[in-house]
């Protein structure tokens, strides 16, 4: 049985331009119709959020977030948006370079979702962001969030 696509709005915290780019390159190639807000550093994220939680922003359905974010790092979003009734259901997806092991440790101790790492090759990132889609969007079925 194949899974439907579910309307659900994806926050894109990513402060690399060519990232936020090639991911929404990815969505569109992949026939992905959901609504993306963008966060370029984690304190938009943290506003974004924050406006969530006072009803003045839609609920994103899923969060792909950079560990290595200018000031406010991922590990500081992360920890805060499972540290909140209201948004630690969120599944939140770290997309990052680091193969930190202590990383990796971190973010899934913090209540991550999964760590992927980014694929260097631009195939291999259409295909990486393609799986996210088919997984996170399509086949997984998350908690009412909200």
């Amino acid at each position: 049985m194949k899974g439907v696509v579910r309307a659900i709005d994806i926050l894109l915290v990513e402060d690399s331009q060519d990232d936020i780019e090639l991911t929404l390159r990815a969505f569109r190639k992949n026939n992905l119709g959901n609504s993306i807000h963008i966060a370029r550093d984690g304190r938009e994220a943290l506003e974004f959020l924050k406006q969530v939680e006072e009803g003045r922003a839609q609920t994103p359905g899923l969060i792909l977030l950079d560990l290595k974010l200018p000031g406010v790092d991922g590990i500081e979003v992360l920890r805060y948006i499972k540290s909140r009734p209201s948004l630690r259901r969120i599944p939140v997806v770290m997309l990052t370079t680091s193969k930190n092991d202590r990383d990796i440790e971190t973010c899934y101790d913090l209540g991550a979702n999964s760590y992927i790492v980014k694929p260097v090759s631009f195939r291999e990132f259409m295909e990486t962001v393609k799986n996210i889609q088919l997984y996170w969007i399509v086949t997984n079925q998350p908690p009412v969030v909200g």
